[in-house]
């Protein structure tokens, strides 16, 4: 099954036609108590422009390699070994999986640091950090400044090489389990909120 064409154009980020190529995936979908503090990506994939067939990608490293210029070259079966677009698809856009998007282009981790992408309980959105060298974890641009700032053996790396951008959840893909625990969590909310409203206004 390729993915349906209006999926990526439903996003507003980007070139429209690149954004479908290369994406993110996440683990199988587990039971809420499974969820823990977040699920981290399990499995990455990359579409071919040519037959739109997924093909896993074997590492994070190579994932990001392939996603940091993929508007100058494209994705295509041939760039994987013994593949090409008379084979079937490694994988298949489906609700089997929990299905994230990434931004094309996004620059690669610098070496020595980690970048890490989880999924939150809820699966509302993915947060993303870095773990450095030092095993340090942080969690946004301005306390990645703080750390160069302190440890200017890092001095040389342009803090443009660190994104905290991070992929759009496929919401289609999300278990039909989180989704009604969402909705039910939001109408338990509003309620609340118009009845502190009403007692607010008497």
């Amino acid at each position: 099954m390729q993915l349906p064409t209006n999926s990526a154009r439903q996003l507003e980020i980007g070139d429209h036609t690149r954004e479908r190529i290369v994406q993110r995936h996440g683990r199988r979908q587990a039971p809420e108590d499974d969820a823990g503090e977040g699920l981290p990506v399990g499995l990455y994939a990359a579409q071919c422009e040519e037959c739109f067939k997924w093909r896993l990608i074997s590492s994070q490293e190579e994932y990001e390699d392939i996603r940091s210029r993929l508007i100058e070259e494209p994705f295509t079966c041939h760039r994987k070994t013994d593949t090409s677009c008379e084979d079937p698809p490694d994988i298949d856009y489906d609700t089997t999986r929990t299905w994230v998007i990434d931004k094309p282009n996004l620059p690669k981790t610098p070496k020595g640091f980690k970048r890490r992408l989880v999924l939150r309980r809820n699966f509302s959105k993915l947060d993303a950090y870095y773990v450095t060298p030092t095993g340090k974890t942080v969690r946004s641009s301005t306390k990645m400044l703080a750390f160069v700032e302190a440890n200017p053996q890092y001095k040389d790396i342009p803090l443009s090489d660190f994104s905290f951008a991070v992929p759009k959840v496929m919401e289609e893909t999300v278990p039909e389990s989180i989704l009604k625990s969402c909705f039910s969590s939001c109408k338990r909310s509003k309620k609340t909120k118009d009845e502190s409203v009403d007692i607010d206004g008497r």
